[in-house]
């Protein structure tokens, strides 16, 4: 694996130096085919939307996508982590391979918009008969995606280089016990020969039309936490023989609020430090002798996300000490998230063609999230960039915009077009840079 500075000094070689080299009838031309084919798009969408699927259990879903991908000519790879799937455009020319992802799982939401094709799936999650919805628009990115494969396969005699398309299984997380995403996509080699990847993102409380960017961190990293305080366990009326896990973790969690609050310089970048569940005890006059602390760190840079780490291991193990109790802290890395990062490079090279797919004054510099995206296990292995989309009406006003993992999510068909555009001018754009 590439180190995040040696693929800087490389893309700052290869395409910082090198404007953009695109006539103006590329636009036009891509501009032209989206729009003939924004009704397809659509009534993907809705397909999808319709019928969606829990992580690492998108069997139909993909079945769909790998027969939409044959109709366009395409020879398709399925069964990667479990049920995704993979197609390769290739041009016969010499040139950079550009991948594409989108991803492709619904959640256990129970969909309360009145639409034609609203979901009326259910299915079972953790033992409980559930809902299921593409609550997060991952139904959008699928449709996009596809729409870009349409039209490249259309123009196949203007690119130099390969496309891969890859849809992912498992973004929201695989179930307990499993293995999925993008990470488990990583480790069966989707990546090998890859030279940059794009993924977009629809947004429900951003206008359609409009693109949002970040270089840097633009999502944060996650890691889980555990943190068990071991005690001595008395009667509640005599505490004084106790070691009392309950308080002691109580002090734990306040002192874990000040890990932002005062160690971490958030003039860089914001964090966050979560308890997200605290357990321990059977009745109220018994001091147990555990209690367990569970959360999520959330972090935007690396060296913050090692701080924290480190930071939750210390607090818990002194605050403990100072309490005659003791501690198991476990910050795991496993099934956790990198940073989302766009090379800072890769983000300026491309801003002229993100500006030209969908107008200057419709691209819009963002702030980062503390959301989380499993697209960061691609970017560890190439230099990638991740947008985000407008999914909201203009007539919307944006403090009554839907949330995102809620059964009121909605997006507006409209800003799909802008989606399929970008991905389509990114990629010839980048396979022209790469040309010089």
């Amino acid at each position: 694996m590439k180190t995040r500075l040696s693929r800087l000094a490389l893309l700052s070689a290869t395409l910082f130096t090198v404007a953009p080299a695109v006539m103006a009838d590329q636009y036009q031309t891509i501009e032209k085919l989206s729009l003939e084919n924004e009704q397809q798009v659509i009534d993907w969408r809705h397909h999808f939307h319709q019928f969606p699927e829990l992580s690492n259990r998108e069997f139909n879903t993909a079945k769909t996508i790998a027969k939409e991908l044959k109709a366009l000519g395409y020879e398709v790879q399925t069964g990667i982590a479990h049920t995704g799937v993979v197609a390769v455009l290739d041009s016969g020319k010499p040139g950079p391979v550009v991948a594409l992802r989108a991803d492709i799982d619904g959640l256990p939401v129970t969909e309360s918009v009145d639409l034609d094709f609203a979901s009326k799936v259910t299915t079972e999650f953790n033992g409980e008969q559930v809902g299921v919805m593409h609550a997060c628009g991952h139904d959008t990115h699928i449709a996009m995606l596809l729409g870009a494969a349409k039209i490249l396969k259309e123009m196949q005699g203007e690119l130099s280089g390969k496309v891969k398309f890859i849809f992912q299984p498992a973004e929201e997380g695989a179930p307990a016990g499993e293995e999925g995403g993008a990470e488990l996509m990583v480790k069966e080699g989707v990546m090998k020969g890859v030279d940059v990847v794009f993924g977009l993102h629809i947004s429900s409380d951003t206008d359609v039309g409009t693109i949002e960017y970040k270089p840097g961190g633009i999502m944060a990293a996650v890691d889980s936490y555990r943190i068990l305080v071991k005690g001595k366990q008395s009667h509640g009326a005599y505490p004084w023989i106790s070691v009392d896990p309950i308080v002691t973790s109580a002090q734990i969690i306040m002192g874990l609020q000040t890990i932002v609050s005062r160690e971490l310089s958030l003039i860089d970048e914001a964090a966050v430090v979560t308890v997200g569940k605290i357990s321990g005890g059977t009745r109220s006059n018994i001091i147990p002798s555990e209690v367990e602390i569970v959360g999520t760190l959330r972090s935007l840079n690396t060296e913050m996300r090692m701080q924290i780490r480190e930071a939750v291991t210390r607090k818990a193990q002194t605050i403990a000490a100072s309490m005659n109790a003791e501690v198991e802290v476990e910050v795991p890395w496993g099934a956790n998230y990198p940073v989302t990062y766009n090379e800072p490079a890769l983000m300026e090279a491309m801003l002229p063609t993100i500006r030209n797919s969908a107008g200057a004054e419709n691209v819009k510099l963002t702030k980062a999230v503390t959301g989380a995206e499993d697209f960061s296990f691609f970017q560890q292995e190439v230099p990638g960039l991740y947008l985000f989309v407008g999914g909201k009406p203009k007539d919307l006003p944006t403090e009554q915009a839907p949330g995102h993992h809620t059964p009121e999510f909605s997006v507006d068909d409209s800003g799909l077009k802008t989606g399929v555009e970008v991905l389509l001018n990114l990629t010839l754009d980048y396979m022209n840079m790469k040309a010089k």
